[in-house]
């Protein structure tokens, strides 16, 4: 993942070690969907529901994924500000 797509949506840490009492641990980043992805996929639920009544049929299937990117792009743009 980059600063491109936000970075990992849901970022945690997982903590490793041989010993309970070894007070140097390895740590791994689980990292999981980009924030990109998040925001897409909450975007595009927004598109369907605003969309769906009244022009459902002039849309296809790459017209919500263009759309609801178009919005997560917008809202990572806005966020670095």
């Amino acid at each position: 993942m980059s600063a491109a797509d936000g970075g990992p949506a849901f970022p945690h840490t997982r903590v490793f070690s041989d010993s309970p009492n070894d007070l140097m641990h390895q740590h791994l980043a689980m990292s999981g969907m980009s924030l990109r992805d998040y925001f897409a996929a909450k975007a595009m639920a927004a598109v369907v529901v605003a969309i769906m009544p009244q022009e459902c049929h002039r849309w296809t299937t790459a017209c919500f994924a263009q759309e609801a990117y178009a919005m997560a792009d917008a809202m990572l743009a806005e966020r670095a500000k």
